[in-house]
Parts: structure tokens; sequence; C-alpha cells
């Protein structure tokens, strides 16, 4: 199953709180997350600071096991939305019609 999170700062956290050392380590971890195929894309969004990653695992409470793995999850300055996304199911509105069975 894929899981979208969407990453989300804790309150009242100081930016200073993200040290480089900390970072560091944050990054070492989702790249071992990303080499075990359970990261299968990684993003920052536009708008502000924030990750945006999608996971392959069999559920949200393994996604969720996976993600407080990372230092800044396990020191408490983050956390994550997890969102299970399945297929989109519309084209076989438009494939079930005769119509189109031809093509």
């Amino acid at each position: 199953m894929k899981i979208l999170a969407i990453e989300k700062e804790t309150p009242g956290v100081a930016d200073e709180q993200f040290t480089g050392s900390l970072l560091k380590s944050e990054a070492a971890r989702a790249w071992l997350v990303y080499q075990e195929g359970v990261i299968r894309e990684m993003y920052f969004r536009d708008d502000r600071e924030e990750a945006v990653l999608v996971l392959e695992c069999r559920n949200v409470d393994e996604a969720s096991k996976v993600l407080c793995t990372l230092p800044l999850v396990e020191e408490g300055l983050i956390s994550f939305d997890l969102i299970p996304l399945k297929a989109y199911p519309g084209f076989s509105r438009l494939f079930a019609s005769s119509k189109y069975t031809e093509l």
C-alpha cells in the first residue's frame, strides 16, 4: 500500500533545535529507509520547509513505526500526517462503455 506522509512541525519548537548533526542523522536514516524500498519518493514542499514522503508499507501502522525511527520524530521535533492511498478507479467508467472497448 502506498502511504502519503506529510510532515508537521511540533508547535513551539524553535528553529535552533534543528541542529546540523541532527539533520545529518535524519538524512542518513531517510537514506537507509529509502534503500530498503520503504520510502519510495521524497520531496520538500515548495511553499515551506516540510517533507512529503511516499512510502510503500503494508498499512498505516507500519508506516508510522518506520517514521518513528527518524531522528527528528524521535526527538519530538516533527510528526507526520499519514494518508493511505489506493488506485484511481475512474478510468473504469470510461473504458466500461462499449464505445471505448474497440480502442
